[in-house]
């Protein structure tokens, strides 16, 4: 669903751009909390590069037409939807500076549907569902199913009013509606299996990591005088293996799917236009999409330049874009919590230094 330059005329591209940044600013802030320690951010790094690798893997719908994960559920229920709506922005801006997919001058538009509208519905909707069902990883997974669902058609119809407002062609904003939300329906269909299996992998694992599912633990009822009631909080036991506990083996197995994702599976994915592509052509839409400002990248369109077999191509260009991806996820994330490190030190009070000597 990556918008090209030239769909969306400047004034717009600009205001986009503006919100894009407004809300990334806001997502930084918030995501000193979320990030808890610095050990969170290789992990917050390991989600922007998931979501990169798994987006190449488009997956047919119907009528010729593909679709791809847009991640924004995922990232928001896996790090928090702060985090989540930076996960997803460093892969858009890795995708269109180094592979020339999605717009430079759109990238607001991409960054505004692609990153906040998905973030922020998914997360809402999720926490409304996992507040009434039962206490249960299952009701996590299943949240995660729908919050995946509603997220991608929620992301059709915000780029359909931003094309309203500043479409660069005469077309029915009525056709463009009903045919762009139609069809990412059903990507959102695939949007929402890929999002709960993933959920449901890492809940298997490592709960403790799924940032969604905090605070869902059951608690103990006890029966007094007939009646079942919660038991009190009681203190957690100190556990120094819990608190050291590692994630590097998470990190890793995540990371190394994340290379055999895009370095080998991606090469048999879905060659078909996706669903805004499809509904472009179909509509005359796409005849105002303009060159790429990076179309000559030597990555650009997911392949490696002067490198002839297109499997090998693919695939070290995939390798690639995730590698390139969790260094700078986990850079970006990694300096984010480090501020708020630096920040609390300053806030804190100065440490007693009175010793029983003094008088």
């Amino acid at each position: 669903m990556h918008v090209p330059d030239g769909f969306i005329n400047a004034p717009v591209s600009a205001a986009t751009a503006v919100v894009a940044a407004g809300a990334m600013a806001v997502s930084l802030r918030g995501a000193r909390r979320e990030l808890g320690s610095e050990r969170a951010a290789p992990l917050a790094g390991l989600v922007a590069a998931f979501i990169f690798a798994v987006q190449m893997l488009n997956f047919p719908v119907a009528g010729g037409t593909s679709g791809h994960l847009l991640g924004g559920a995922l990232a928001a229920i896996l790090v928090g939807p702060y985090t989540g709506v930076l996960c997803v922005s460093v892969v858009l801006l890795m995708q269109a500076i180094l592979f020339a997919d999605g717009g430079l001058t759109a990238l607001g538009v991409n960054i505004t549907c692609m990153a906040i509208v998905t973030t922020v519905v998914a997360y809402a909707l999720f926490r409304g569902l996992v507040k009434v069902l039962p206490r249960a990883r299952l009701s996590v997974i299943a949240a995660s199913f729908v919050a995946a669902l509603v997220s991608v058609p929620a992301s059709a119809v915000a780029f359909t009013l931003i094309y309203a407002i500043g479409g660069t062609s005469d077309v029915s904003i009525g056709k463009v509606a009903t045919a762009m939300v139609g069809v990412h329906i059903l990507i959102g269909l695939g949007e929402a299996v890929i999002t709960a299996l993933t959920v449901g992998a890492v809940l298997s694992v490592r709960p403790d990591l799924v940032y969604g599912a905090h605070g869902l633990e059951q608690k103990l009822k006890l029966r007094v005088n007939g009646e079942l009631v919660d038991a009190p909080d009681a203190e957690p036991a100190p556990d120094p293996a819990a608190a050291t506990r590692s994630r590097r083996p998470i990190w890793i197995v995540g990371l190394v799917t994340s290379l055999l994702l895009a370095g080998f599976v991606s090469f048999y994915a879905s060659a078909d236009p996706d669903g805004l592509e499809r509904v472009a052509t179909d509509h005359g839409i796409a005849e105002q999409a303009e060159e790429h400002g990076a179309a000559d990248s030597p990555l650009a369109d997911y392949g490696v330049k002067d490198v002839e077999d297109a499997r090998i191509s693919g695939g070290l260009a995939g390798v690639i874009g995730v590698g390139l991806t969790v260094v700078a996820g986990t850079g970006v994330f990694w300096v984010v919590r480090r501020r708020r490190s630096d920040e609390m030190s300053d806030t804190a009070p100065p440490a007693n230094t009175h010793s029983d000597t003094d008088v």
